[in-house]
Protein backbone atom coordinates (compact mmCIF):
# COMPACT_ATOMS: atom_id res chain seq x y z
CA UNK A 1 0.00 0.00 0.00
CA UNK A 2 1.11 3.31 -0.56
CA UNK A 3 2.06 5.81 2.08
CA UNK A 4 1.09 9.19 3.16
CA UNK A 5 3.33 10.70 5.62
CA UNK A 6 1.38 14.18 7.59
CA UNK A 7 4.13 16.61 9.31
CA UNK A 8 1.77 17.91 12.23
CA UNK A 9 3.94 21.36 13.14
CA UNK A 10 0.88 21.61 16.59
CA UNK A 11 -1.06 19.56 17.85
CA UNK A 12 -4.57 21.32 16.89
CA UNK A 13 -4.11 21.22 13.02
CA UNK A 14 -3.91 17.58 11.69
CA UNK A 15 -4.91 17.35 7.83
CA UNK A 16 -8.83 17.14 8.86
CA UNK A 17 -11.32 17.11 5.42
CA UNK A 18 -8.56 15.96 3.30
CA UNK A 19 -7.63 12.81 5.08
CA UNK A 20 -10.92 11.37 3.19
CA UNK A 21 -9.38 12.03 -0.29
CA UNK A 22 -6.06 10.52 0.87
CA UNK A 23 -6.97 7.04 2.20
CA UNK A 24 -9.71 6.96 -0.73
CA UNK A 25 -6.99 6.98 -3.28
CA UNK A 26 -5.50 4.13 -1.12
CA UNK A 27 -2.97 5.65 1.22
CA UNK A 28 -2.20 4.45 4.56
CA UNK A 29 -1.60 7.50 6.68
CA UNK A 30 0.76 7.78 9.05
CA UNK A 31 1.22 10.71 10.79
CA UNK A 32 4.19 12.35 13.34
CA UNK A 33 4.80 15.54 15.26
CA UNK A 34 7.76 17.51 15.20
CA UNK A 35 8.16 17.69 18.96
CA UNK A 36 8.48 13.67 18.15
CA UNK A 37 12.03 12.50 18.81
CA UNK A 38 12.19 9.83 15.85
CA UNK A 39 11.16 13.02 13.25
CA UNK A 40 14.84 14.40 13.48
CA UNK A 41 15.72 10.88 12.13
CA UNK A 42 13.03 10.58 9.26
CA UNK A 43 13.82 10.76 6.01
CA UNK A 44 11.40 12.98 3.66
CA UNK A 45 11.45 11.30 0.69
CA UNK A 46 10.74 7.79 1.91
CA UNK A 47 6.96 8.46 1.72
CA UNK A 48 5.06 8.22 -1.45
CA UNK A 49 2.90 11.53 -0.46
CA UNK A 50 4.19 13.96 1.94
CA UNK A 51 1.94 16.73 4.08
CA UNK A 52 2.95 19.14 5.91
CA UNK A 53 0.37 21.08 7.52
CA UNK A 54 -0.03 24.39 9.13
CA UNK A 55 1.69 25.69 12.57
CA UNK A 56 1.76 29.31 14.30
CA UNK A 57 5.48 29.66 14.26
CA UNK A 58 7.08 31.39 10.93
CA UNK A 59 9.72 29.82 8.83
CA UNK A 60 12.52 33.17 10.04
CA UNK A 61 11.89 31.61 13.90
CA UNK A 62 14.62 29.20 13.03
CA UNK A 63 16.61 30.14 16.35
CA UNK A 64 13.19 29.25 18.74
CA UNK A 65 12.59 25.84 16.86
CA UNK A 66 15.66 24.48 15.40
CA UNK A 67 13.54 22.13 13.87
CA UNK A 68 12.78 24.02 11.20
CA UNK A 69 16.21 24.17 9.70
CA UNK A 70 16.27 20.26 9.88
CA UNK A 71 13.09 19.96 8.10
CA UNK A 72 13.79 22.53 5.14
CA UNK A 73 16.82 20.55 4.61
CA UNK A 74 15.56 17.36 4.02
CA UNK A 75 12.35 18.97 2.47
CA UNK A 76 14.50 20.21 -0.44
CA UNK A 77 15.84 16.99 -1.05
CA UNK A 78 12.68 15.44 -1.15
CA UNK A 79 11.23 18.88 -3.85
CA UNK A 80 14.70 17.94 -5.74
CA UNK A 81 13.69 14.75 -6.56
CA UNK A 82 10.03 16.03 -7.35
CA UNK A 83 8.42 13.40 -4.86
CA UNK A 84 4.61 14.21 -3.98
CA UNK A 85 4.43 17.43 -1.76
CA UNK A 86 1.60 18.94 -0.42
CA UNK A 87 1.87 21.85 1.91
CA UNK A 88 -0.77 23.55 3.82
CA UNK A 89 -0.18 26.88 5.47
CA UNK A 90 2.96 27.21 7.42
CA UNK A 91 3.49 23.73 5.04
CA UNK A 92 3.04 25.92 2.01
CA UNK A 93 5.96 28.81 3.53
CA UNK A 94 8.12 25.37 3.99
CA UNK A 95 7.99 24.52 0.56
CA UNK A 96 8.11 27.88 -0.59
CA UNK A 97 11.12 28.56 1.43
CA UNK A 98 12.86 25.30 0.69
CA UNK A 99 12.48 26.44 -3.07
CA UNK A 100 14.48 29.82 -2.44
CA UNK A 101 11.14 32.56 -1.51
CA UNK A 102 11.50 34.43 1.40
CA UNK A 103 9.19 33.80 3.86
CA UNK A 104 8.23 36.81 6.03
CA UNK A 105 5.38 38.68 8.36
CA UNK A 106 2.78 40.21 6.55
CA UNK A 107 1.37 43.80 7.56
CA UNK A 108 -2.05 42.29 8.14
CA UNK A 109 -3.31 39.51 9.39
CA UNK A 110 -6.14 37.17 7.16
CA UNK A 111 -8.52 35.79 8.98
CA UNK A 112 -11.96 34.39 8.15
CA UNK A 113 -13.78 32.81 5.03
CA UNK A 114 -13.41 34.54 2.04
CA UNK A 115 -13.54 33.11 -1.36
CA UNK A 116 -9.67 32.74 -3.37
CA UNK A 117 -9.33 34.05 -7.18
CA UNK A 118 -7.84 31.92 -9.35
CA UNK A 119 -5.31 33.06 -11.86
CA UNK A 120 -5.67 32.08 -15.73
CA UNK A 121 -3.37 28.72 -15.28
CA UNK A 122 -5.95 27.30 -12.34
CA UNK A 123 -9.07 27.51 -14.19
CA UNK A 124 -8.55 23.93 -15.62
CA UNK A 125 -6.46 22.81 -12.01
CA UNK A 126 -8.10 20.80 -9.16
CA UNK A 127 -8.43 24.80 -7.73
CA UNK A 128 -11.78 25.54 -10.21
CA UNK A 129 -13.42 23.50 -7.08
CA UNK A 130 -13.29 26.69 -5.17
CA UNK A 131 -13.97 28.88 -7.58
CA UNK A 132 -16.41 31.73 -5.39
CA UNK A 133 -16.74 29.16 -2.46
CA UNK A 134 -15.60 31.10 0.69
CA UNK A 135 -13.03 29.00 2.60
CA UNK A 136 -10.81 29.61 5.64
CA UNK A 137 -7.59 31.73 5.79
CA UNK A 138 -6.08 32.28 9.25
CA UNK A 139 -2.24 33.31 8.82
CA UNK A 140 -0.02 36.63 9.31
CA UNK A 141 2.63 35.60 7.16
CA UNK A 142 3.06 35.61 3.12
CA UNK A 143 6.20 34.52 1.03
CA UNK A 144 7.58 35.58 -2.34
CA UNK A 145 6.77 33.06 -5.34
CA UNK A 146 9.29 30.50 -6.25
CA UNK A 147 11.44 30.31 -9.04
CA UNK A 148 9.98 28.01 -11.57
CA UNK A 149 6.59 27.91 -10.11
CA UNK A 150 2.88 28.36 -11.43
CA UNK A 151 0.54 30.72 -9.10
CA UNK A 152 -2.65 29.68 -8.67
CA UNK A 153 -4.19 31.74 -6.47
CA UNK A 154 -4.78 35.12 -4.88
CA UNK A 155 -6.76 36.49 -2.04
CA UNK A 156 -7.61 40.60 -1.46
CA UNK A 157 -5.48 40.48 1.29
CA UNK A 158 -2.55 38.08 -0.18
CA UNK A 159 -1.30 37.73 -3.23
CA UNK A 160 0.29 34.30 -2.96
CA UNK A 161 -2.18 32.13 -1.86
CA UNK A 162 -1.63 29.03 -3.47
CA UNK A 163 1.14 27.34 -5.87
CA UNK A 164 2.39 24.62 -7.94
CA UNK A 165 5.19 23.10 -9.93
CA UNK A 166 4.44 20.22 -12.16
CA UNK A 167 1.51 17.32 -11.23
CA UNK A 168 3.81 16.45 -8.26
CA UNK A 169 3.73 19.88 -5.86
CA UNK A 170 1.23 21.62 -4.83
CA UNK A 171 1.03 24.81 -1.94
CA UNK A 172 -1.92 26.06 -0.28
CA UNK A 173 -1.87 29.19 1.92
CA UNK A 174 -5.48 28.97 2.85
CA UNK A 175 -7.23 25.80 4.93
CA UNK A 176 -10.02 24.33 2.78
CA UNK A 177 -9.29 21.53 4.99
CA UNK A 178 -11.49 22.73 7.68
CA UNK A 179 -15.03 23.52 7.97
CA UNK A 180 -16.12 20.78 9.79
CA UNK A 181 -13.65 20.16 12.49
CA UNK A 182 -13.77 20.33 16.06
CA UNK A 183 -10.16 21.49 16.57
CA UNK A 184 -11.13 24.89 15.02
CA UNK A 185 -12.73 25.78 18.47
CA UNK A 186 -8.85 25.12 19.72
CA UNK A 187 -7.78 27.71 17.00
CA UNK A 188 -10.47 30.38 18.13
CA UNK A 189 -9.47 29.40 21.88
CA UNK A 190 -5.32 29.15 21.08
CA UNK A 191 -5.02 32.62 18.67
CA UNK A 192 -7.90 35.24 20.10
CA UNK A 193 -6.18 38.07 18.73
CA UNK A 194 -5.41 37.27 15.67
CA UNK A 195 -9.25 37.56 15.22
CA UNK A 196 -9.12 40.70 16.48
CA UNK A 197 -6.01 41.86 14.70
CA UNK A 198 -8.14 40.89 11.23
CA UNK A 199 -10.80 43.49 11.80
CA UNK A 200 -13.49 40.26 13.39
CA UNK A 201 -14.79 38.82 16.13
CA UNK A 202 -15.03 35.62 17.24
CA UNK A 203 -18.96 35.30 17.42
CA UNK A 204 -19.17 36.49 13.51
CA UNK A 205 -16.09 33.82 13.05
CA UNK A 206 -18.28 30.71 14.58
CA UNK A 207 -21.12 32.29 12.40
CA UNK A 208 -19.20 32.03 8.99
CA UNK A 209 -18.14 28.72 10.27
CA UNK A 210 -21.12 27.28 10.82
CA UNK A 211 -22.50 28.97 6.98
CA UNK A 212 -19.37 28.13 4.75
CA UNK A 213 -17.53 25.37 6.69
CA UNK A 214 -19.58 22.41 4.38
CA UNK A 215 -19.07 23.67 1.45
CA UNK A 216 -15.27 24.90 1.96
CA UNK A 217 -15.11 21.25 2.92
CA UNK A 218 -17.09 19.67 0.08
CA UNK A 219 -14.64 21.91 -2.48
CA UNK A 220 -11.19 20.95 -0.95
CA UNK A 221 -11.98 17.34 -0.66
CA UNK A 222 -12.52 17.59 -4.32
CA UNK A 223 -9.51 19.87 -5.20
CA UNK A 224 -7.18 17.32 -3.12
CA UNK A 225 -8.77 14.01 -4.78
CA UNK A 226 -7.89 15.58 -7.98
CA UNK A 227 -4.56 16.77 -7.63
CA UNK A 228 -4.03 12.98 -5.86
CA UNK A 229 -4.94 11.15 -9.47
CA UNK A 230 -2.42 13.57 -11.41
CA UNK A 231 0.66 12.95 -9.61
CA UNK A 232 3.52 11.09 -11.31
CA UNK A 233 4.87 8.43 -9.38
Amino acid sequence: MKRALIIRHVPHEGVAAYREPIEAAGFEVDRVDVADPRFAALDLREPDLLIMMGGSMGVYEQYQHPWIACQLRRLKTRLEADRPTLGVCFGAQMIAAALGAEVYAGPFKEVGFHPVTLSDTAIDSPLRHLTDVPILHWHGDTFTLPNGVELLASSHVYDHQAFRRGPNLLALQFHAEMGEDERFNAWIEEWPQAIVEAGGTEADLRRAHDRHGPGAVAAGRKMIAEWIEGLVA
